[in-house]
């Protein structure tokens, strides 16, 4: 196979992952989340820069970026999630590039192929967020580790690898603060490089510097912003271990018959890469070696460090933290369905050693398949149709209000800014403000006393309270005290108006849409 089937190796699973996650990219609606992508990056001057310094800095970069798209182009879903669809085909195009170099052309076509169909990626790749991003960069990062480590190569390459390593991992873990937990995993890997170890060094410390301020502005905005996360749990764990297999992606999408099947394929041949490393560190097969413990450290070491950190400090175990490792688990699968982890294996499977790796990737294949077929076009937590359903039936003496205040972002983007949509809104309370000036109303759980709810609402005959993400019956206290709050809003105007109808929309974050009347 020559170069142009080595382009064509890379370029075949990238440009599948880069399909699947801008077919029907603007059907599924934005969640609270995007809105506040959304309601950020519409800022500017002064403003722009507080909204984003407000997670101390957490996609910093990512927020700029989508300034400069929402200028250009507008805020329509495909311009908003166009970056994270990018970044899934980059993804999938480093990953088979490492694979590539630590073993061989059968598993780079297969890990590519494995990486494009993974459910958490194409998700997150239809995604106005982040996490995207920072996974292909992480994965950038690490094709430069690969030849910044590599004995063999030329002093030239080292140079660009350099480079390149400190541009992947600063902008990383400006995407996202959790970026920095892959770092101890390659540390580990150049254990057995030590020659070049210094380099390796050397480009991290270049990075920390690089990464200063955005230290200094995690540091004054401290950990508040994480109030919901949870302290791990077997549920927790669970759903992780369903993400980086591509088994699922809990609460927003059901499981499906095959779930738990995919996952414990995975989860066997994750065992038995761990039992090959070991063989192969007891024979002092450091080139083979290497390539086993870089890929197992990926996927083990940002885990087990979040874990960790989480029992001991500010939890951060959310699954979607964990996608860093994510690329690492198809290129595990992909290796160890080749026998590309024993010389020994694969003269022991000869000849059939290649049939049957491609038989066990193809099962994968269509085992991922069925995981991600059924999450298109599905909306978990559905603002678009909650907006529609209020804006419909309002009247011009209606109120609204919202708990927390950043429903108003995804709610404001769905009825739009021309004059008619803002006059069929109703009068918005919670929090005050006209329609058609985007405010970023982030982790706002402002509530209103009975004597401001009875002041507000006065001239009101009916009022809609909307509600998403309310809080935690058995979450952190920050979480159990702002649901308490909502309950206690709830109500006061309940009290005040008396007579209440119900709707949800979306089923993991349902947007609750409650009408009360006078």
């Amino acid at each position: 196979m020559g170069a142009v089937g080595d382009l064509a190796m890379v370029l075949g699973p990238s440009l599948l992952a880069i399909g699947l996650s801008f077919y029907d990219i603007g059907t599924r609606s934005i969640w609270i989340d995007e809105s506040a992508t959304i309601a950020i990056a519409s800022q500017h001057g002064a403003a722009l820069g507080a909204a984003m310094a407000h997670d101390g800095g957490n996609m910093l970069v990512y927020y700029a970026l989508v300034h400069v798209l929402i200028g250009a182009f507008g805020n329509g879903a495909l311009v908003i999630r166009a970056p994270s669809a990018i970044a899934s085909g980059l993804t999938v195009a480093f990953v088979t590039l490492i694979a590539r170099r630590l073993f061989d052309r059968r598993v780079a076509l297969a890990s590519g192929m494995l990486s494009a169909l993974s459910l958490p990626l194409v998700y997150w790749g239809q995604n106005a967020r982040a996490y995207a991003l920072m996974t292909a960069l992480v994965a950038g990062c690490f094709f430069a580790f690969t030849v910044l480590v590599d004995e063999g190569a030329s002093s030239q390459a080292h140079k660009w690898a350099f480079v390149a390593y400190v541009l992947a991992m600063t902008l990383a873990i400006y995407m996202s603060f959790v970026a920095v937990l892959v770092v101890p995993a390659q540390l580990i890997a150049v254990l057995l490089r030590r020659r070049r170890s210094r380099q390796v060094i050397s480009a991290l410390v270049v990075s920390a510097l690089c990464c200063a301020p955005l230290v200094v502005l995690a540091h004054q905005r401290g950990s508040g912003q994480l109030f919901w996360v949870q302290r791990p749990n077997l549920a927790a764990l669970n759903d992780t271990v369903q993400e980086l297999s591509s088994s699922g992606l809990q609460p927003l999408f059901a499981l499906t018959a095959t779930s738990y099947v995919l996952m414990g394929i995975s989860l066997a041949a994750l065992v038995g890469c761990a039992l090959l490393l070991g063989r192969a560190l007891a024979h002092h097969d450091k080139t083979n070696a290497f390539s086993k413990l870089l890929v197992l450290s990926w996927l083990v070491v940002p885990l087990v460090l979040a874990l960790v950190w989480s029992l001991v400090g500010q939890s951060i175990f959310v699954p979607r933290n964990l996608l860093i490792s994510l690329p690492a688990f198809s290129i595990l699968i992909a290796s160890f369905a080749f026998g590309g982890w024993s010389s020994r294996a694969r003269r022991t499977w000869a000849p059939w050693s290649s049939r049957l790796g491609w038989a066990c990737v193809v099962l994968i294949v269509v085992l991922r398949v069925c995981q991600l077929a059924p999450s298109y076009g599905v909306s978990p937590e559905n603002w678009k149709a909650a907006a529609s359903y209020v804006t419909t039936r309002a009247d011009k003496h209606d109120c609204i209000a919202f708990y927390p205040a950043d429903g108003r972002m995804a709610f404001e983007y769905y009825i739009g800014s021309s004059g008619a949509a803002m006059d069929s809104a109703p009068r918005s309370i919670l929090p005050v403000g006209k329609w058609g000036k985007v405010t970023p109303w982030v982790e706002d759980y402002t509530s209103l006393s009975p004597s401001a709810l009875a002041k507000a609402t006065d001239g009101c005959s009916r009022l809609w309270l909307v509600s998403s993400h309310q809080g935690q019956a058995n979450g952190p206290s920050g979480s159990i005290e702002h649901l308490k709050r909502y309950f206690e809003l709830r109500h006061e105007i309940q009290a005040d108006f008396g007579d209440r109808t119900t709707i949800s929309f979306g089923y993991a974050d349902p947007v609750k849409v409650e009408l009360f009347r006078r």
